[in-house]
C-alpha cells in the first residue's frame, strides 16, 4: 500500500517507491535497515542546502542567506557562494574520474611492459591500433611490418601520452584533446577560453578558488565548471573506455540475463562495485584456470564466478563474451547493492570506488560477508584495504580467491539462505527476478556494425520521422525523483511511445534492464515507427551502452553522427536526460554535456537555485555560448512532451520536419 507523496517521490509505508516492483516487495518485508527505508526517513531537506546559499568555508559561518541577510559575514551574496559550491562538486566530480582514467593509464603501462618483457603482443591488439590511430600515436617501427601501431610498445606509448596529459600544469593545455574532440567543438571551446589545462590541475586550481575570500566571481566559476566538464569528458569517460578495451577486450552486442536470477546460490559469488574494472583483470585471469575451479568444487561449489553490480558490473556486462565462464551477469544498480546480499547468495564483496554505498556495511558484518578493498578512496569501515599495485596484484588475487572460498565454506544459516553443508543447499529466493535476454554491449563502434557498417540507416529512419530522434537517458540513479529508477524508467516508457530511440549508460542502465525496457518485449512500447525499426533490426527500443564511464562512447556515436552529417552537436536531434542524477561525478558529466552543446535534464535540480546568475546562465545563456542548455522538470509526461518539442526543432533546422527532407544541406 502506497503513502502520500513527499519531496518529489512516492513512498510507501516502510520504503521508497521503485520502478522495479519485485525488488519493492522484497525490500518491503526484509528485516535489515536499507536506503530504501532510509530514504522514507529523510524526506525533510533543508531548505539553504536545496538552494545552495549556505556557507560554512570559515569560522563566522556557517552563514544562511535569505531576502532578510542577502549576504554572509564577508559579505559574500547568494550568487558567488551557491556557484562556488557548485564549482567545488563538479571538482571533485571530475576528481573522481580523473582518479579512474589515471589509474586506467597505469594499469595499462603496467600490462604492456610486461608483455614487452615476455616478448609477447596485447590480446586486443585492434583496441591498440584504434586508440594509436585517434591520438596519432605511432610506434617505433622496430616490432615488425605486421603491427600497425598495435604492439605493446604502442599501448605503453599511449599510457604514457595520457599520464602527461592529465598530470599538465593548468596553464598548459592537454595536447591529445585536439585528436580526441569533435573539430567543431574543439574550435568553439577554444574561442571561448575553456580548453582546460591539465586535468589534475584545473581541479586543484578549483578547489583553490573556492577557498575563503578568494574568487567570488559566479560566471568565472561557471565557465571553469565548462573547463572541468570538458576535460571530464574527453579524458575520464572517452580515453578511460578506450584503454579499457586494450585491458580488457572491446564491447559486443548480447542478449544476456539480467537481474538477481545471475546469481546462482551453488556457485561461490564475488559481487564486485566500483567503476574501475582494469584492477580486476588479474583476478579474471586466474578465475578462468582450472585449478581455482576445482579449489571450488572441493568446498562443495560448482565454480566461482563474478558477480557484477554497479558500474563495474555494467562494465563486464558490456564485454560479457569475453568473460562468459567466470562472470555470470549484472543483478542491478547501486541501490540494489543491498538487496542483493540479502539473498544470502554472496560469499565475498570486492570494492575499488564508488557507488559502493555505507548501507552494504552493516549487511555483510550481519550475514558474515567479507569485504576487501582494493583502492583506499573507497576504503570501508569493515572492509580489509588491499591497495592494489602491478607488483602485489597476484598475491592480492590469491587472497580474493581464498577469502571467497572460505566464505562459501563456513556459511551460516543467514537471513533467505542456508550453507551448504550436511547436504543442505542454499536457494537465491530472487531467482525469478529480472529478465533473460536484455541487450548490451552497444559502443560506438558495435552500433555502427549493427546498422551494417554504416549510420546511413539510423539517418535514413530519423529522415522518414519512423525515428523522431534519440535521446540519451543516462548517469546515477537516486531515491528521490519519483523512487528508486521511477523517473527513469516512466521517462524512458513516454519516450519511445514518442518514436525517440532511448541510448543509457550508467546505473539508469540497472533500472531499465531490470524493468524488461532493454528486451525485445518492449518493442510492443513504441511508437509505430520505432516499432517497425526495431523489429526488422531485432534490437529493443532502449540500447545499453555500459557504465556511466559509457556516456563517453554516446558522445563519440553522437559525434560520428554530426561528422556524417557535417553539423555541430547541438544542430542533432538528440537530448540528454540525467533524471535521476544522484552524485558530484553526475554534475561534471552534465558539465560535459553542456559544454557539448547538448540540451540537458534533470529531475532534480543542482544545488544553485538560490543564485539568479547561475539559473540564468545554466538555463538561457549557454545557449549563446556552447549552444547547451539545462533543463529542470519534475513530471515525466511534460518533460518528455519537451524532449519531442526540442527534436522537432533540431529537425526543423535540418531540414527533415514532419519526416520530409527539405534539402537541408546537412542531410543532403
Amino acid at each position: 500500500m502506497k503513502g502520500k507523496s513527499g519531496g518529489g517521490y512516492v513512498m510507501a509505508d516502510k520504503t521508497c517507491s521503485s520502478a522495479d516492483k519485485v525488488l519493492e516487495v522484497f525490500l518491503e518485508n526484509a528485516p535489515m535497515d536499507t536506503s530504501h527505508h532510509r530514504m522514507v526517513k529523510q524526506q525533510n531537506k533543508c531548505g539553504y542546502g536545496l538552494q545552495g546559499i549556505c556557507c560554512r568555508l570559515c569560522s563566522n559561518g556557517p552563514c544562511r542567506l535569505s531576502p532578510a541577510k542577502p549576504k554572509g559575514v564577508c559579505g559574500a551574496d547568494a550568487d558567488t557562494i551557491a556557484c562556488r559550491n557548485f564549482l567545488r562538486q563538479v571538482a571533485a566530480g571530475s576528481g573522481c574520474y580523473t582518479h579512474v582514467v589515471e589509474n586506467t593509464a597505469r594499469r595499462l603501462k603496467e600490462m604492456a611492459q610486461e608483455l614487452q618483457a615476455e616478448g609477447k603482443k596485447p590480446k586486443y591488439k585492434d583496441s591498440v591500433a584504434k586508440l594509436a590511430k585517434i591520438l596519432q600515436i605511432n610506434c617505433c617501427g622496430n616490432c615488425g611490418s605486421d603491427c600497425h601501431n598495435s604492439c605493446a610498445k604502442t599501448a605503453e606509448m599511449i599510457a604514457d601520452a595520457v599520464l602527461a596529459d592529465i598530470r599538465k600544469p593548468y596553464d598548459e593545455k592537454m595536447t591529445l584533446m585536439k585528436n580526441i574532440a569533435l573539430p567543431k567543438r574543439y574550435e568553439l571551446w577554444e574561442k571561448l577560453g575553456i580548453l582546460p589545462g591539465g586535468a589534475k590541475d584545473e581541479i586543484f586550481n578549483a578547489v583553490v578558488k573556492t577557498s575563503t575570500n578568494l574568487n567570488s566571481d559566479p560566471m568565472d566559476m561557471l565557465l571553469q565548471c565548462l573547463r572541468l566538464g570538458i576535460s571530464t569528458g574527453n579524458y575520464g569517460l572517452i580515453l578511460t573506455n578506450l584503454m579499457n578495451d586494450i585491458i580488457m577486450g572491446p564491447p559486443q552486442i548480447s542478449m544476456d540475463p539480467v537481474g538477481f536470477r545471475i546469481i546462482d546460490p551453488e556457485y561461490i559469488n564475488i559481487m564486485i562495485t566500483g567503476h574501475q574494472q582494469s584492477m580486476f583483470a588479474d583476478l579474471e585471469e586466474k578465475l578462468e584456470s582450472e585449478i581455482v575451479q576445482k579449489s571450488a568444487e572441493l568446498v562443495g561449489a560448482k565454480g566461482i564466478r563474478i558477480v557484477g553490480c554497479t558500474c563495474v558490473g555494467q562494465d563486464y556486462q558490456a564485454r560479457s563474451g569475453c568473460y562468459k565462464d567466470v562472470y555470470c551477469g549484472h543483478a542491478g544498480n547501486n541501490y540494489t547493492s543491498e538487496a542483493v546480499l540479502m539473498t544470502g547468495c554472496v560469499d565475498l564483496v570486492v570494492s575499488e570506488f564508488n557507488c559502493t554505498i555505507p548501507g552494504i556495511e552493516p549487511i555483510c558484518d550481519q550475514l558474515d560477508i567479507k569485504m576487501i578493498c582494493l583502492d583506499d578512496v573507497a576504503k570501508k569501515a569493515n572492509a580489509q584495504l588491499l591497495p592494489y599495485t602491478a607488483e602485489e596484484k597476484e598475491k592480492i588475487t590469491s587472497q580474493i580467491i581464498a577469502d571467497a572460498l572460505c566464505g562459501f565454506k563456513n556459511r551460516k544459516e543467514k537471513l533467505y539462505g542456508t550453507a551448504p553443508a550436511k547436504g543442505e543447499k542454499r536457494v537465491n529466493v530472487m531467482a525469478q527476478h529480472g529478465f533473460d535476454k536484455s541487450i548490451t554491449g552497444l559502443s560506438e563502434d558495435t552500433l555502427v556494425a549493427a546498422l551494417g557498417g554504416t549510420l546511413q540507416p539510423l539517418i535514413d529512419a530519423i529522415v522518414s520521422g519512423k525515428i523522431k530522434g534519440i535521446a540519451a537517458v543516462v548517469g546515477c540513479s537516486n531515491l528521490r525523483a519519483k523512487g528508486h529508477d521511477v523517473f527513469t524508467v516512466e521517462l524512458a516508457k513516454e519516450l519511445i511511445k514518442k518514436d525517440i530511440l532511448v541510448l543509457s549508460a550508467g546505473c539508469t542502465c540497472g533500472g531499465l534492464e531490470n524493468c524488461g525496457l532493454m528486451t525485445m518485449d518492449a518493442v510492443e512500447l513504441c511508437g509505430e515507427g520505432l516499432k517497425e525499426i526495431c523489429t526488422a533490426l531485432g534490437v529493443p527500443p532502449v540500447l545499453n551502452f555500459g557504465p556511466c564511464l559509457a556516456i563517453g562512447r554516446i558522445e563519440l556515436a553522437a559525434c560520428a553522427l554530426a561528422k556524417e552529417l557535417n553539423v555541430d552537436l547541438p544542430q542533432l536531434p538528440v537530448v540528454i536526460s540525467a533524471p535521476q542524477w544522484l552524485e558530484e561525478q553526475a554534475l561534471a558529466d552534465g558539465a560535459y554535456a553542456l559544454a557539448l552543446g547538448f540540451p540537458l535534464h534533470l529531475a532534480l535540480s543542482p544545488f544553485v537555485t538560490g543564485s539568479q546568475v547561475a539559473v540564468n546562465v545554466l538555463t538561457e545563456g549557454l545557449k549563446d555560448l556552447t549552444g547547451g542548455q539545462l533543463i529542470i522538470e519534475t513530471e515525466v509526461d511534460a518533460a518528455a512532451q519537451k524532449f519531442e518539442d526540442i527534436i522537432k526543432e533540431k529537425r526543423a533546422g535540418l531540414g527533415i520536419d514532419n519526416g520530409i527532407n527539405k534539402g537541408g544541406d546537412a542531410i543532403c
